[in-house]
């Protein structure tokens, strides 16, 4: 199980509900703004969890701590017309909301004197959860933002080294999360978990 209080299960469950549907809105909200309305007809911009849970995501993230919701429709070609690093632009906006909401929450745990000791520790643990789940989708592997993030800075001869990893997505996930940590090698926690934690230690520093 990946949480061991109900400080944990709570925040869990708040990234379920926030967190995630947040991510999706940021997309669906960039793409709009750049011009191309298929996250409204899609119903996606919203923040309302019911339109961004997949059901088995949220039980697979209750269960291992590695989930996912439904990703956000868009054209393109269509925000290309609005910015022409719009595709850039929409591929940033939902790890950016994380880290928002991680610099964010951090502030209300750490700052104000709170008279239940319980409210600060379910806030920063729902920080850390939202700075995990940045730099996760950060990285460069289909179908993470950071694999379109990648398409759109390198250049476009580019992508046909990512056809592999897109038919191989599920063995490479199955590589980082269980079979390279067995082998001495953590790249996760290299890419994802210390990336984050520096993040809160330094919002720890600057807002004490």
């Amino acid at each position: 199980m990946p949480f061991t209080s109900w400080e944990d299960f709570v925040a869990l469950i708040a990234v379920i509900l926030v967190a995630l549907p947040m991510h999706e809105f940021a997309h669906a909200w960039t793409a709009v703004r750049l011009g191309d309305d298929t996250p409204r007809w899609q119903g996606r911009l919203t923040l309302d969890p019911r339109a961004h849970i997949d059901p088995w995501g949220a039980l697979f993230l209750l269960l291992t701590g590695f989930g996912w919701a439904k990703p956000v429709p868009f054209s393109p070609a269509a925000v290309r017309r609005g910015h022409p690093r719009g595709p850039l632009l929409v591929a940033l906006a939902g790890p950016a909301a994380n880290l928002s909401l991680a610099v964010l929450v951090t502030a209300l745990g750490v700052l104000p004197p709170w008279p239940v000791s319980a409210f600060p520790r379910v806030l920063l643990q729902f920080a850390w959860f939202n700075a995990l789940l940045a730099f996760f989708n950060l990285l460069p592997l289909p179908p993470l933002d950071g694999s379109h993030i990648v398409r759109e800075l390198f250049p476009r001869a580019w992508a046909q080294y990512f056809a592999p990893l897109e038919r191989y997505a599920l063995l490479v996930f199955l590589a980082l999360f269980w079979v390279l940590p067995r082998f001495g090698l953590p790249v996760l926690t290299w890419l994802v978990v210390w990336p984050a934690r520096a993040l809160l230690q330094g919002l720890f520093a600057l807002l004490g």
